[in-house]
């Protein structure tokens, strides 16, 4: 930093900036007559860019001093380092009764010296200058010739020197000037009778003698003469008082004794003065406008890194910033892994799911001719307890390492599990709900009902899927990919790239549309067969299941889409598809095969072949049972009683056993779901 005095020229010029190592933070000027407060003000911009220590004043001593009692005042005694100029030099006044906040301050002075006693006479071609008639350059008035040195009883004033190689200047250049131009002649010619400012000028600068010193005396292009300073430091010394010492000089270039410096830290290390400090690394500096030296540090932030002292840059989208972000690094790659509680509570799902399966696959088979397995329809049983392995197997396949033949067969099970069971579902409910609509028309029986017609249909149910499946190959091979948006969280450090297949959410909707299809497909004719009794068919535990599928279904979309966007995307969306298969395949097997399973098992005395029906039989029964539960809401029970055996006898094509079984199940049927058994009419 910089303080000029408008009451003094500066005795040398410099511009803002980076000069020698050396750069000015702030530039103030203490006006020719301050105002109160206007020292005090000049400390608090100082204090504004508080690391830039050191001062340099060009100011006379009355500034200067108040200078140093405004920062008294404002308690920055010891915070500021102190450069003067020769104006402070090693003056008493300036520091009188301020010692303590001037301590450290570095003083310049020109360089002095002595000039032995003798009297000081010039002579240039008979042209007497008797330097002692300049008497007011001295401040002294002399009688006469006289002696001053160091053996004279004058003291002499520091500046003697400079006027003595002054005057022997101008004496030099004038001789020169005459040998020049009055070569041979005795005082002054007619050319020097008119010199011309700028030839006397351009001679003055030309000369080059020992001054009175012994050191040369020249003048540069400028016309300064060399610079020789002593280097002065105010330190306090041991017997606690304070005074000049030199430290160094200048003489072409500087020479400082750091040892013989002193600072108020009591410590021999330079003080720092810097107007900012540097910045740490990941952190760019931010020059403020015209002072190249003073910036503010700004962290690269996100995914940047920092290039240089002054810019950030983005590191490449598979990359991340290290730790200190001066470069860039490869962002570290995941996976869903075995050990992962996402991924433990699937596995076990499935392993349960998979091993009940299993078993009632083996019991199935073990029992294969039994009248419950065979009344269950084995063919469709079997395609069904497939879909349901399936569904629990494809668990394993969604968590495993991502690879070409791993994804390839994601693919192809994703979907086929689910199509598998609901194929068969589907063909079951269908087959259910055509009998009985044709038995209410009559009582013949529709067609593609027998096993080896549903197994077809099945299938090609099935094979819709496949082809699809086949499409997807051909359109856009089985590949895998990193995704390094799905986990790029604010925090670079966090950042992970997930390794996995290229199946998009679109992909997957579209794998598993068709199996949801057929599912909602299933659950609309379960609806329409609640009615059916269930002594003829599976109609009511295949309608629970869907209900029961259905719900799942509709908890899993916003849960598998609402988290889209979030950083454990990977984790929560494959747990959750795979939660959910293994759910909808737990229902399945438990409501459809778990009770005919208990049954063979624990109850074989209830796995026997019942009394044969026809068709005809089993489909009047169930058509005319339907109608009269319908009726028996509305009516009294003798009425309906009367209605229906009226109506049965007049048909001949029943025999009177026949009406007598269907009055018999109607009225047992109402009396146990009314709990009106005192007042059945059949006893």
């Amino acid at each position: 930093m910089d303080i000029q005095s408008d009451a003094v020229v500066a005795p040398l010029s410099y511009s803002k900036g980076d000069r020698g190592g050396v750069c000015i933070a702030q530039s103030l000027k203490i006006p020719r007559e301050p105002k109160p407060g206007e020292f005090d003000k000049i400390i608090q911009r100082l204090m504004e860019t508080s690391n830039a220590r050191g001062v340099i004043m060009f100011a006379n001593e009355d500034d200067i001093r108040s200078v140093l009692d405004a920062a008294k005042k404002n308690n920055q005694t010891g915070h500021f380092l102190w450069v003067g100029s020769d104006s402070w030099g090693s003056k008493i006044a300036p520091v009188f009764q301020q010692e303590k906040v001037a301590e450290g301050a570095v003083t310049i002075l020109p360089k002095r010296a002595s000039i032995d006693g003798r009297n000081k006479k010039i002579c240039a071609n008979h042209l007497r200058i008797s330097i002692w008639k300049i008497n007011k350059l001295f401040f002294l008035s002399f009688p006469g010739l006289e002696k001053i040195g160091r053996d004279s009883s004058y003291e002499q004033e520091g500046k003697v020197q400079f006027v003595i190689d002054a005057v022997y200047s101008m004496a030099h250049a004038l001789h020169n000037m005459h040998k020049e131009h009055c070569p041979g002649y005795v005082g002054l010619c007619a050319r020097m009778s008119n010199i011309d400012g700028k030839e006397l000028l351009h001679n003055i600068r030309s000369v080059n003698f020992n001054g009175s010193a012994g050191t040369p005396v020249i003048f540069n292009e400028n016309g300064d003469a060399p610079g020789r300073y002593d280097i002065f430091q105010y330190q306090s010394t041991n017997r606690s008082t304070t005074e000049y010492k030199i430290i160094g000089h200048w003489t072409d270039q500087l020479h400082l004794n750091m040892n013989e410096m002193h600072w108020t830290t009591g410590d021999s290390s330079i003080p720092a003065s810097v107007c900012s400090v540097p910045c740490k690394p990941g952190e760019r500096k931010k020059t403020v406008k015209g002072v190249p030296c003073c910036w503010h540090c700004e962290r690269c932030e996100g995914y940047h890194y920092q290039v240089d002292e002054f810019s950030c840059e983005l590191c490449p989208y598979d990359q991340r910033p290290n730790e200190n972000r001066t470069t860039c690094q490869p962002i570290p790659i995941i996976k869903l892994e075995w050990h992962s509680p996402w991924a433990v509570v699937p596995v076990f799902i499935s392993m349960l799911g998979i091993i009940g399966t299993t078993f009632v696959i083996v019991t199935f088979v073990k029992y294969n001719d039994t009248p419950i397995v065979r009344a269950s329809g084995r063919e469709l049983s079997y395609v069904l307890l497939t879909g349901i392995f399936l569904c629990y197997a494809i668990t394993f396949l969604m968590i495993a390492a991502p690879d070409t033949a791993v994804c390839s067969f994601r693919r192809i099970f994703l979907g086929l599990g689910m199509c598998f069971s609901y194929a068969a579902l589907l063909t079951k409910t269908n087959r259910i709900h055509r009998i009985f609509e044709q038995g209410k028309k009559s009582v013949t029986a529709p067609k593609f009902i027998s096993p080896a017609s549903q197994l077809v249909i099945t299938f090609s149910l099935i094979s819709f899927q496949l082809l699809g499946v086949l499409i997807w190959f051909a359109v856009d091979p089985p590949h895998i990919i990193v995704d390094y948006g799905e986990q790029r969280t604010p925090d670079p450090q966090n950042a992970r790239g997930v390794l996995k297949c290229d199946i998009s959410d679109l992909s997957l909707i579209c794998s598993l549309g068709y199996s949801i299809l057929l599912m909602v497909t299933c659950t609309v004719y379960a609806i329409k067969t609640r009615g059916v009794p269930e002594t003829f068919n599976e109609a009511k535990p295949i309608g629970f299941t869907m209900y029961t599928t259905c719900i799942i279904w509709l908890a899993f979309i916003p849960i598998f889409f609402g988290t889209a966007q979030s950083a454990e995307r990977m984790y929560i969306q494959t747990t959750t598809l795979t939660i959910s298969m293994s759910l909808s395949a737990s229902v399945s097997l438990g409501m459809l095969y778990l009770p005919k399973v208990y049954i063979i098992i624990f109850h074989p005395e209830q796995n026997v072949q019942k009394r044969k029906r026809s068709f005809k039989a089993v489909v009047t029964a169930a058509t005319m049972s339907s109608k009269l539960t319908q009726k028996g809401n509305d009516r009294p029970n003798g009425e309906v009683k009367t209605e229906l055996c009226e109506s049965l006898e007049t048909n001949s094509k029943y025999n009177h056993m026949f009406v007598f079984s269907i009055c018999t199940l109607f009225f047992l049927k109402k009396c146990i779901i009314s709990h009106y058994l005192k007042d059945c009419p059949i006893k």
